[in-house]
């Protein structure tokens, strides 16, 4: 044994054991080599294998063909160098190496042997920013090269000196597995055979400045839970789906003239089981106690809160460190898209709570993740955000870029989502974004558009929606940003909905006043109709308005308990019957009292109790009238299907309007009353010369309510309200009244005419 053994060249060896070398596939391995005897070289070449394995004492080459010993290689030196030449054999072959240990005997196919596989083509998409599929070779993918199994590990980690994938099947030993540069692209690859399913691993890199970083994977398909957070080889199980009839379905949905409510639900805390209900539900139990739950409430679509791997419970997914990694918390990939499909063949549409806007500084994940500001910007006044003490996404580099829009890609293809909702999309939009003066860096006009984060989300969009047929992409955007859900080519974002944040704020705040201040601030609940036809608007009640002391929905109204229950009620119906699609937060369903916990089930036995079990069936029968009545989704974007009835009646606070569909037949009128007084002979005008009748009563006995309420509305030849008839209707306390033409009309036929020929002119 020598230092520099004739095997190895110009200190390859010591460079080797000092992390220096810079090509080590050029090194170990096998290689062809000029036959040299005594000084004299001939034209005959030989085969070369080496090999570094720390504390082995003997190294053998087998034959993968024949499993027949080709060479015994000699030890360099005691780190665990071996070389040697293959005796009379010229051309490579396939081969495993028989490793002596003081213990033990292992055999492993060596990874030095294997050219690279990477697609030429898709590392420049990579690059340029405009790869979509990045996570079926970035990460840990299983491969069969020449007739071996393995994993294929890839790594953009371009300052990196060295790279190395550690993990249970080398003992976490960064010298076993080091990988190949392509310098002129910055990734790192090796394929790696003899590895298991679900085998841990990690990734070990050498900064420019010679520091050791341990990091997870980015494009990890699994992780661990904290503290340890490794990355997890993903199952080779590929998913048998079955909802090839919903996709196709899919396919041909425009929903924006269809019924969307939502159901948005933190898989952590919807309910749990155990003594003390310290245990999520898996999937399995998801498919069998929510999904029969969203179906019976009638809800068309399931909103998850962030799935991605998360660390910090706290952060309720949205500090994700494993962007491409179903959390652990509920089960493995497989179980998650057992769960969709179900949904599917239910007929719920399931959309996923995505968060690009930001990530956290876990020292395991992105942050300088080569050693320096590689998915984040460098400058802080562009890449921090100082309220979530989170970095910010660098949108206008194009690997940062590939693996954004790869990740919405996966998410869609791979697991079957029905659309993403992005947060905290505002953050995004503006580089001053909640900063002061001098705190933020303007764009290249001077602007506070962040131009680079724009151009990425109407690239995506485009491309999501162009790749996903029937899918729907929804933005929480906070500000009055012109065209969110116009198309791009309009100069829009190209989103397909936006939550709408003035309506959720303003007529949170006015539920909240008593009903005697009430009639001061009526423009809180018809404002929104100013602008509602500007965008594609979800109405939401979501998880951010019952938290941080905020207090439930339902101990947002005043008054006792009855009258909680009753403003809750009479609130949802206004919602319902509000232009726009819906969302509400689990719990709000049923009276939920407690502020939202993350830590706890919801408060499910409250069920037991009359109040809550008719705040249910109010939001039951909500949904079921939404999805049978055309006129409250057909026109949602169009001014023509909504018609004040009377918006300023401040002196009995009774706000009435029509919800029109594509004909004069389509129609529903609602009546809402924000106070606790009744109205006996109440006039209200009528759309069409026919009696009405109640098709909703909030304040119905069967939903904890009074019992006020009307049998037959008579349709009296009297205009009011703008319209040509009218009806007298008894209003009932703090209520929502929907009510339909009941098909008979009681004006004489010859009045009915007379008014359509008028309508007609």
């Amino acid at each position: 044994m020598t230092q520099n053994a004739p095997h190895f060249h110009n200190g390859a060896d010591v460079a080797l054991l000092n992390g220096k070398y810079q090509n080590v596939f050029a090194l170990l391995g096998m290689h062809v080599i000029e036959n040299s005897t005594k000084g004299k070289t001939n034209n005959r070449q030989q085969l070369i294998v080496r090999c570094f394995l720390r504390g082995a004492i003997k190294v053998d080459v087998i034959s993968l063909k024949d499993d027949r010993k080709a060479a015994s290689l000699e030890k360099v030196n005691e780190d665990g160098l071996f070389a040697g030449v293959i005796g009379r054999r010229v051309k490579p072959f396939l081969y495993k190496l028989r490793v002596h240990y003081p213990l033990s005997v292992e055999e492993v196919i060596d990874p030095y042997q294997f050219p690279s596989i990477l697609n030429d083509d898709d590392l420049y998409l990579f690059g340029e920013g405009r790869l979509e599929q990045g996570y079926r070779f970035l990460g840990a993918n299983w491969r069969e090269v020449e007739k071996v199994t393995g994993v294929l590990f890839c790594l953009w980690a371009p300052n990196a000196t060295r790279v190395s994938v550690i993990g249970d099947f080398n003992q976490w030993d960064g010298t076993r597995h080091v990988m190949r540069q392509h310098i002129a692209n910055g990734i790192w690859e090796i394929f790696v055979p003899d590895i298991t399913e679900s085998q841990h691993y990690k990734f070990e890199l050498i900064t420019p400045k010679g520091e050791r970083l341990i990091k997870s994977d980015p494009y990890a398909k699994a992780m661990q839970s904290a503290p340890d957070n490794a990355s997890i080889i993903p199952l080779k199980m590929v998913y048998e789906w079955q909802d090839k009839n919903w996709l196709t379905l899919r396919q041909k949905k425009t929903w924006h003239q269809m019924p969307i409510s939502i159901y948005e639900v933190h898989l952590a805390s919807w309910r749990r089981k155990g003594d003390v209900g310290e245990v999520y539900l898996n999937y399995q139990d998801l498919i069998d106690e929510l999904l029969p739950y969203v179906v019976e409430m009638g809800f068309t679509h399931l909103q998850l809160m962030p799935i991605s791997e998360y660390p910090f419970d706290g952060s309720w997914g949205y500090q994700p460190v494993g962007l491409y990694a179903p959390s652990h918390r509920f089960g493995d990939a497989l179980g998650l898209k057992a769960f969709i499909d179900a949904c599917h063949q239910a007929g719920i549409a399931v959309v996923l709570d995505w968060v690009i806007a930001h990530f956290p500084k876990d020292p395991h994940g992105l942050v300088q993740f080569d050693g320096t500001s590689l998915y984040e910007h460098q400058d802080p006044r562009r890449g921090e955000h100082p309220d979530w003490d989170t970095l910010i996404y660098n949108y206008g580099r194009g690997e940062v870029q590939s693996y954004l829009l790869s990740n919405a890609c996966y998410w869609l293809e791979e697991f079957h989502f029905d659309g993403l909702r992005l947060d905290a999309v505002s953050s995004m939009l503006y580089l001053d974004y909640s900063r002061e003066p001098g705190q933020w860096l303007p764009n290249e006009y001077g602007g506070r558009e962040n131009l680079e984060a724009i151009e990425f989300l109407q690239i995506m969009n485009q491309r999501l929606y162009q790749a996903f047929s029937g899918i729907v992409m929804i933005a929480e955007e906070s500000t009055a940003w012109p065209g969110v859900t116009k198309p791009v080519d309009e100069s829009g974002l190209g989103f397909g909905f936006k939550w709408n944040m003035g309506w959720m704020n303003d007529s949170l705040r006015y539920i909240s006043r008593d009903p005697i201040y009430r009639s001061h601030h009526q423009s809180e609940l018809t404002f929104s109709l100013m602008y509602c036809f500007s965008e594609q608007f979800v109405l939401s009640l979501s998880h951010d308005e019952v938290v941080h002391g905020k207090g439930s929905l339902l101990h947002k109204a005043p008054g006792d308990d009855w009258q909680k229950f009753a403003n809750i009620r009479a609130y949802l119906g206004f919602m319902w019957g509000h232009p726009g699609k819906k969302l509400l937060f689990m719990g709000a369903e049923f009276g939920q009292r407690d502020e939202w916990n993350h830590n706890k089930s919801l408060d499910w036995h409250l069920l037991h109790h009359a109040p809550h079990q008719g705040l249910q069936a109010w939001v039951k029968d909500l949904n079921h009238i939404y999805k049978q009545q055309t006129s409250l989704y057909s026109q949602d974007n169009l001014p023509d299907s909504f018609r004040w009835l009377d918006c300023d009646n401040q002196e009995t606070n009774v706000f009435s309007f029509v919800r029109f569909g594509k004909t004069v037949d389509e129609h529903l009128v609602f009546v809402i009353n924000m106070t606790p007084q009744v109205h006996h002979e109440f006039r209200v005008g009528l759309p069409s010369a026919f009696d009405y009748r109640e098709l909703l009563n909030s304040d119905s006995e069967h939903y904890g309510g009074s019992g006020v309420g009307n049998d037959v509305i008579i349709c009296e030849k009297q205009t009011y309200q703008g319209m040509g008839q009218s009806g007298l209707i008894t209003v009932p306390p703090l209520s929502c009244l929907v009510l339909s033409p009941a098909g008979r009309c009681s004006l004489p036929i010859e009045s009915v005419l007379t008014d359509e020929s008028d309508e007609a002119h």
